[in-house]
């Protein structure tokens, strides 16, 4: 089998090289191997710090985060295990002892 990746648009395995890029033949779409390096690195969530997250990270919030709807408070320091990624604009999904399940936004987290 060939090493050659498939087609970002069409998921066609019969891609190949013409010169520094990719085509291909059954939907003629051509990419750079160097684009398709950079849109994997932009579907990546980072914390506050820049480091990559991952399902199952503990984290641990880096400023006061009001709850809506009520009057508590998520204080710093709050550590919150086991989280999971989703996308959107709160791209964190998780339990929080004593608050119950939150959606967070990565920038106000970093990794433990």
């Amino acid at each position: 089998m060939s090493d050659l990746p498939a087609c970002p648009k069409c998921n066609s395995p019969y891609t190949y090289e013409d010169g520094a890029m990719f085509v291909c033949p059954e939907c003629g779409h051509e990419w750079n191997s160097a684009d398709q390096k950079a849109a994997a690195e932009a579907d990546l969530i980072h914390d506050a710090n820049g480091n990559v997250l991952a399902d199952g990270d503990t984290v641990t919030v880096i400023k006061d985060l009001k709850i809506k709807g009520t009057s508590s408070v998520v204080k710093v320091g709050t550590k919150v295990k086991n989280i999971r990624l989703v996308g959107g604009d709160h791209d964190i999904d998780c339990r929080i002892d004593g608050v119950g399940a939150m959606k967070l936004k990565s920038e106000f987290v970093k990794k433990v």
